[in-house]
């Protein structure tokens, strides 16, 4: 059975969190309520216990909301803390030894920015790829290069059947683009997580079942027209 992503979900990046001023909990709540289903917890300048700290306490805040939480990067804190997956990067553990630490059911993502990656992501034992930047992003201080609208549609072809969720500069008037380039998912930082975290999420959550609706009903009027003119 293929996995089936949300069309949207949120970073919870602390480094972003901390240099506008949110606690990080705070936000998780607010998107909790708002629908969300699924986070990744990202934090590149926690320590090792610092993170799996805040990483139990996501861990329960998702559990009990019934959604899922993703751990970027460490393994080790994924497992300890009782996420529902990870997601690693082209200079973390291969996706092959993440897996020996992490079987399934755990989602293990990984990020791909150019076609050669996408094609050696076939082979991997991953649930699910990302591609990015899909437009300029402040969120990283060294980004790849951009790989706009056109790598998104590329990086489905090259996926093997397996949901591509863009990352990099998505913001809520993207969001029809995004997904009309075939990516099964989003995943946004930037544009979700700021003070008014809760309605900005349902505004995105709208927006994806907004195309979602739209895509069905285009797919229903294919089909109908099919079968009159048989």
């Amino acid at each position: 059975m293929s996995l089936v992503l949300p069309a949207f979900y949120p970073i919870l990046d602390i480094d972003v969190a901390r240099a506008r001023a949110l606690r990080p909990l705070d936000v998780l709540t607010a998107w909790l309520d708002a629908g969300v289903t699924l986070v990744q917890l990202r934090a590149k300048s926690l320590d090792a216990a610092d993170l799996l700290a805040l990483a139990d306490q996501c861990s329960q805040a998702t559990r009990a909301a019934g959604a899922r939480l993703i751990v970027n990067d460490r393994v080790d804190v994924a497992v300890l803390s009782g996420a529902d997956g990870v997601h690693v990067g082209q200079d973390d553990l291969p996706p092959a030894a993440v897996r020996r630490l992490l079987p399934a059911p755990a989602l293990v993502g990984w990020s791909t920015h150019t076609p050669a990656q996408l094609e050696a992501a076939a082979a991997m034992p991953i649930d699910y790829v990302a591609i990015g930047p899909v437009f300029e992003t402040r969120s990283k201080a060294q980004p790849d290069p951009v790989v706009g609208l056109e790598g998104v549609r590329q990086a489905v072809a090259l996926a093997a059947g397996r949901p591509v969720v863009a990352i990099g500069g998505i913001t809520l008037d993207r969001v029809s683009d995004v997904l009309a380039a075939g990516a099964s998912s989003m995943a946004v930082i930037g544009d979700v997580l700021h003070a008014e975290a809760g309605p900005r999420a349902r505004a995105f959550l709208a927006a994806a079942r907004q195309v979602g609706s739209t895509k069905s009903e285009v797919r229903s009027q294919k089909f109908e027209f099919s079968r009159r003119s048989k």
